[in-house]
């Protein structure tokens, strides 16, 4: 039976979710770049860049959760598209910024303060709504094209960043508020399936959120899997430091930073399309820990490396093993999931991803200003070895999960 001739699901709900996704995407990481770059110029500080994962990370650790449940309780579109929303609204502050000339950073906080906010809930919603918009056998597919979607988005949004604000951040912002627009507009076209009636929602709204995370805790995999994911790119993670990078260690400039960002998606997005033909199988488990050790070492080459050519195939590598772990990541925490909790649970995986990347930049920050940049990163990549290591005996279940399909909700 065609999707189309399936109850609640059309042909054009999974392409318009990844388009919306894609563009959206592509928009943060310009905007990522952008203000990465312009923060640095104005400071010349590795822990003004740090403050920036810091200030994103803070309303996210405070709204996700509460957003988790909130996107259990309503409908997930409405939820991701007034985040787009408000993403867009920070877009139009920060062209404002710039038209203003204004030379301070402070205000620029204020902004990805905003930012961080509207992706606490842009984070559980997106994440929760790919399931009841395919029926549950595509599913494992829809997941590696929406990583694959994803990575594109990594490669191009970064590089295109670094163009356009080679030719004016005006240029950059200006973009990125439209590209929200169009993706918010986007989000309000969806159908698919909606959530069944479940009778926790009488109950409330601390008490759900609390089954949220007791369902995380008790499931050693789910737990496992996204612990892991935390500890490694927030010991490893050299994005932050990619502006130092740039301008005074590879001496490249603002287009140099974008291909720089853009490397590591380069290699997840080869990985990513990979999936997408031949998903993984087997021995799953210990697939993800031998991604996430390799991720480790590419990161402790990127960090000694002064060749430009030599950091972007380090950085290239470290993407393409981090895809493999994202990718066995997200899988396994959907198909362990039962439908009621997959706001809650996304919520919690938001929380923990947000904390890897935004907490792992001000992590990266610090170190640098402690240690120097180069430090840093090394020893970023041999912490993230360590945790593989104390992962593999402190999780047996995740190590030897095999099929993906062996995974079911409790």
């Amino acid at each position: 039976m065609d999707i189309a001739q399936r109850p609640d699901y059309r042909d054009r709900d999974l392409p318009l979710y990844l388009s919306a996704q894609l563009l959206a995407r592509v928009a943060m990481l310009v905007e990522s770049v952008s203000v990465g770059w312009q923060v640095y110029d104005l400071s010349r500080s590795p822990l003004a860049l740090g403050i920036v994962g810091l200030v994103e990370f803070v309303p996210m650790f405070l709204l996700v959760l509460p957003a988790g449940e909130i996107a259990d309780r309503f409908d997930q579109r409405r939820i991701l598209a007034l985040s787009r929303l408000t993403e867009a609204v920070a877009s139009a502050l920060l062209l404002g910024f710039v038209l203003t000339h204004r030379r301070s950073v402070w205000p620029l906080y204020g902004v990805i303060l905003l930012i961080g906010a509207a992706r606490g809930f842009s984070g559980p919603a997106g994440r929760s709504l790919l399931p009841f918009l395919v029926p549950p056998e595509r599913l494992s597919k829809a997941i590696a094209w929406s990583s694959s979607v994803s990575q594109l988005a990594i490669v191009a949004g970064p590089a295109v960043g670094g163009f356009a604000y080679a030719l004016g951040p005006a240029i950059a912002y200006g973009g990125c508020l439209v590209t929200f627009l169009v993706a918010a507009f986007g989000l309000t076209l969806l159908g698919g399936r909606r959530a069944g009636h479940d009778p926790s929602r009488l109950a409330s709204r601390i008490a759900r959120v609390r089954e949220g995370i007791h369902f995380v805790r008790s499931r050693p995999i789910v737990l496992g899997a996204i612990s892991l994911d935390l500890f490694a790119v927030l010991l490893g993670g050299a994005v932050a430091l990619l502006p130092i990078y740039a301008r005074d260690i590879l001496h490249v400039g603002p287009t140099g930073l974008g291909l720089l960002r853009s490397a590591p998606a380069f290699g997840a997005a080869i990985v990513a399309i990979r999936l997408t033909r031949r998903p993984l199988e087997r021995k799953v488990g210990a697939t993800m820990f031998s991604a996430v050790a390799a991720f480790g070492v590419a990161t402790i080459v990127f960090g000694l490396s002064k060749n430009f050519y030599l950091s972007l195939a380090a950085l290239a590598v470290s993407g393409a093993a981090d895809q493999v772990s994202v990718y066995i990541r997200a899988a396994l925490v959907q198909f362990a999931t039962p439908d009621a909790m997959r706001g809650r649970v996304s919520a919690v995986s938001t929380l923990f991803i947000s904390a890897s990347n935004e907490l792992g930049g001000f992590e990266s920050g610090v170190t640098a200003a402690l240690f120097g940049t180069v430090p840093a990163v090394v020893l970023g990549g041999l912490g993230t070895l360590a945790v593989v290591a104390i992962w593999m005996r402190a999780f047996p279940p995740l190590r030897t999960v095999d099929r993906m399909e062996e995974v079911v909700p409790a």
